[in-house]
């Protein structure tokens, strides 16, 4: 038992090596920690025996993976990931996505494990919520169902409120405007494309056959959506960027744009303002990685505002 606490911090640190990188040879790992291959294979085990689905990599050296599991085991965070796990968690209480409690509970079983500098900083974070309608909420479980449909191209059967006969679709994007979810997608009885209210489905299970996805009129879904909603803004500049957040996280804060759910964590935005330069600052308010789809003018202000702010940043007080 007297090798405990030193066992206990050797499988905290083997499991921060393999989240951060996707393989590694036994070796490396050995010589990382300072240990021998066969204390690094009897790490592993233990590992494995807590839940972690920990595999052997083949080859000349041979190696561990950390795969994705049936299970989810403890996790181990860093400061900087705790944090913003955490501060994603208090966001999402507010979401009027339908997840609102179970963010509460994920958010409290975090902050009891953390150290007290972390805990800190995050109650000092307060979000209130701001409710449109609640009317409006989307239940986490119909925008899950809707979304596993439109990846997985298979035609969806729901009822519609307002509507007498269930709808059959073949969906292909999921997206908010204005605050709203909508599903875009072909309406198989009408031959024709729709726009569908979240709010208003209650799928129905199961999914029917996969299908071929169309093509929209235009070939661009902000540009059909926006032309099917009267009033939206017709700004002189708009821009195309994918975000590393989710679309719920996005949405909250766009309300003259669309926002296409990409995966998990991923969002695609289409968003207008009066200039290159304050779209690209605008964007820049989600504090995402960016990745500029178009035009080649979005991408250019991003560079100017980047030499911009690197000079802001490098400039000392007084040296004017």
């Amino acid at each position: 038992m007297g090798d405990m606490p030193t066992t206990s911090a050797r499988l905290l640190a083997l499991l921060s090596l393999l989240q951060a990188r996707r393989d590694w040879p036994g070796r490396a790992l050995a010589k990382r920690l300072e240990v021998s291959d066969r204390t690094v294979r009897r790490d592993v085990d233990r590992l494995r025996e807590l839940g972690y689905p920990i595999s052997t990599v083949k080859g000349p050296d041979g190696g561990y993976r950390l795969e994705a599991g049936s299970d989810l085991p403890p996790l181990l965070f860093d400061d900087e990931q705790a944090v913003a796990l955490a501060i994603a968690l208090r966001i999402a209480t507010t979401a009027g996505a339908g997840i609102e409690e179970g963010a509460t509970r994920a958010l409290t079983t975090v902050r009891q494990v953390m150290p007290s500098r972390l805990r800190h900083r995050i109650d000092s974070l307060r979000v209130t919520a701001v409710e449109r309608s609640t009317a409006h909420r989307v239940g986490s479980d119909v925008l899950m169902a809707l979304s596993g449909a439109v990846h997985a191209r298979e035609e969806l059967r729901f009822d519609y409120s307002g509507s007498e006969a269930p709808r059959r679709v073949h969906p292909h994007h999921l997206i908010t405007w204005g605050g709203r979810w909508y599903l875009v997608a072909w309406d198989l009885d009408r031959a024709d494309w729709r726009i569908f209210r979240a709010d208003r489905i209650t799928p129905r299970v199961p999914t029917g056959p996969r299908f071929t996805p169309r093509a929209l009129p235009g070939g661009d879904v902000a540009a059909f959506v926006r032309g099917r909603f009267q009033g939206s803004q017709d700004w002189p500049c708009r821009g195309e960027v994918v975000l590393d957040l989710p679309a719920a996280t996005v949405s909250r804060y766009t309300y003259d744009g669309v926002v296409e759910a990409l995966t998990d964590d991923r969002c695609r935005l289409v968003l207008g303002s009066w200039s290159w330069r304050a779209l690209a600052a605008e964007i820049g308010k989600y504090d995402a990685d960016i990745e500029v789809i178009g035009p080649a003018e979005l991408r250019a202000a991003f560079a100017r505002l980047a030499e911009r702010y690197a000079k802001a940043a490098s400039d000392q007080p007084g040296s004017r």
